[in-house]
This record gives structure tokens, sequence and C-alpha cells, in this order.
């Protein structure tokens, strides 16, 4: 009497081919979508005014600080009061760029971001240098 036993073949690996295309294809599918909703423009003919003005406004003022403790709104020497006056002037959503020397005193720049957060302004940038 001869046992004839069926060998079962041993997987020690997995196919990932079809993953990989499966994830290929999601991968396209998703920039293919975030490309339109980047985008998001309908596009449209607006009529024609005479009377509209166009306001341009600037997407960014800067403050400066120099060493002696001089400040600078956009290149125009103030004193504290006058540049709160110039900042309350602007819309929160303009981003306003602080450049201050690094050999003013602390208390000065202080005083400028004492006078960002007390008037609302959250966009900021301060510049510095990469050594």
């Amino acid at each position: 009497m001869s046992k004839c036993r069926k060998t079962q073949k041993r997987f020690d690996q997995i196919n990932v081919i079809p993953f990989i295309d499966i994830m290929l294809v999601l991968l396209v599918m998703v920039l293919t979508t975030a490309t339109f909703i980047k985008q998001g423009i309908i596009p449209v003919n607006l009529p024609e005014a005479s009377s509209s003005e166009k306001k341009e406004e600037k997407k960014e003022v800067t403050v400066y600080v120099n060493a002696k403790g001089e400040m600078f709104f956009e290149k125009e020497k103030v004193d504290l009061a006058t540049l709160e006056q110039k900042i309350a002037a602007i819309s929160k959503e303009q981003t306003v760029i602080l450049r201050s020397d690094k050999e003013s005193r602390f208390q000065d720049f202080v005083s400028v971001m004492d006078i960002l957060k007390k008037l609302g302004h959250e966009q900021l940038y301060i510049v510095t240098k990469n050594d």
C-alpha cells in the first residue's frame, strides 16, 4: 500500500504587484482631483464699469527697528504712537514683516510685538539671517 501524500506549496512571499497597481491608480486619482480642487475657479466674464476703482492693497508691510532703537514703517521713521496708528490703519489680513537689528534693544522688539498683538495682527514674519 502506497500512501499518496499531497504536497502543499508553501507561500513564503506575498505578491505585491497588484497592491502597487492599486496604489498607483489611487495616487493618479488623488493628484487629478487635487489639481481641480486647487484651481476651483469657474471662468466668468465680468461686466465692465467706468466708475469702479481698482483697489490695490499691498499684501505686506515692513516694520524696521535699527540698532539705535529707531523704528520705521515702510522706510518712514516713526515713533511708537505713530507706528500704532499706521498699523491700525491697515487690514488685519495683511502680513507684517518685522526686521529688527540684532543689536537693537529687546524692549523695542517687545514694544512692536505688543502693538501687533493689541491690534489683532496675527500675520507676522520675523526676518532673520542664516549663518
